[in-house]
């Protein structure tokens, strides 16, 4: 094997992938030689958006798909259109996830459901979907976007977490499950990503100070800064490569280092 880290010729479906860090996985991706990006998004406005982004990024190798990932039965017949349009899916990303921030007693139960539903129970419905064809070729690569939340708690993030704490366990599971049939399960735990969503908390005050969470995040990560989205291509392509073919069950966090740090002393 010249280059372990090549992912020439192999295709790779990375779930809600419109923008942000599925774009930027899928991005780096590209840089790795993959054949084919394979995306979906819930409706027709958003996959256009997505289809526009990927243009603008010269990424001429890509199928977008509408689909909800929460359907058991749209994701079945999209597999069945993959594999009928494109061929093997040999990547599968579970990167679609929402979060709402309301503190739990205030949550509706429906509220609730649908941060797991979108965050633990598609990412099961996609990965038992693509994992029988992966058996009969007894290869495979499945990547599961964790979280620090994976690991610990915080207020107003109750189903966030609870559905990250769970995509872990299910990762771990998978990896024991099919290990057998040579598919590896992973998971990458982002950290606190500099993204136009986030950019409001990095925003400096009035009097020129920082905005109260960018101090927070800076002090609490050793990097001392925010993570660039770019910065978790290389672990993906990683994840996704024959480099990575002993490593299975584990969540990989790209942190910047926070899960191993307890802050500076005030």
């Amino acid at each position: 094997m010249n280059n372990p880290f090549s992912l020439e010729g192999k295709n790779a479906w990375i779930t809600g992938a419109s923008y942000g860090i599925g774009f930027n996985i899928a991005k780096a991706f590209v840089g790795a030689g993959i054949k084919t990006i394979i995306f979906n998004d819930i409706n027709e406005a958003a996959l256009e958006r997505g289809l526009a982004n990927y243009k603008e990024a010269g990424i001429e190798n890509v199928k977008g798909y509408v689909c909800d990932v929460t359907d058991e039965v749209a994701v079945k017949a999209l597999v069945e259109k993959i594999h009928a349009e494109v061929g093997q899916i040999d990547i599968l990303v579970n990167n679609a996830g929402i979060i709402k921030r309301i503190p739990m007693h205030e949550m509706k139960r429906q509220e609730f459901q649908q941060v797991i539903d979108v965050d633990l129970v598609a990412p099961y419905i996609v990965s038992a979907a693509v994992i029988p064809e992966m058996m009969e070729r007894r290869e495979g690569k499945i990547i599961n976007i964790c979280s620090m939340m994976s690991e610990l708690g915080r207020e107003t993030v109750s189903a966030y977490a609870a559905a990250k704490g769970g995509l872990k366990m299910l990762t771990r599971n998978i990896c024991s499950e099919y290990g057998e049939y040579n598919i590896q399960c992973n998971g990458i735990g982002p950290g606190y990503i500099a993204t136009p969503q986030t950019a409001p908390l990095r925003e400096r005050q009035p009097d020129g100070s920082r905005h109260p969470f960018d101090s927070f995040i800076c002090a609490k990560t050793p990097a001392g800064r925010w993570l660039n989205p770019e910065e978790l291509g290389g672990p993906a392509v990683f994840l996704a490569s024959h480099a990575s073919d002993a490593v299975n069950g584990h969540v990989l966090y790209v942190d910047g280092g926070i899960l191993a740090y307890i802050g500076k002393q005030p």
